[in-house]
């Protein structure tokens, strides 16, 4: 298993304009060698896309979940895959 991945994780909830892409953004440079980013959806959800090492994808995922984020989460889905590259830091979208 490589220590290398990347998770892509939609977030529902109360999660739109109340600064969660801006705190996911902050957390994952605080947690440290992650690129990627956060996005709005059009359904409410926010779309968070890490890549990095596995440990600290795991680090964001929980903290996604962990209640302390800005708004209320009430579910987080995610997908592991591969790193594909091309990230330039870790950008709110």
């Amino acid at each position: 298993m490589s220590d290398e991945a990347r998770i892509t994780a939609w977030v529902r909830g109360r999660v739109q304009g109340v600064g969660f892409r801006w705190f996911t953004r902050e957390n994952a440079l605080e947690i440290g060698g992650l690129t990627g980013f956060a996005l709005n959806l059009d359904d409410g959800r926010v779309q968070v896309v890490a890549e990095g090492p596995r440990e600290n994808c795991h680090r964001l995922l929980d903290w996604l979940r962990s209640g302390d984020t800005p708004g209320r989460v009430d579910g987080v889905t995610e997908i592991w895959d591969t790193p594909r590259g091309g990230y330039e830091g870790f950008q709110v979208r």
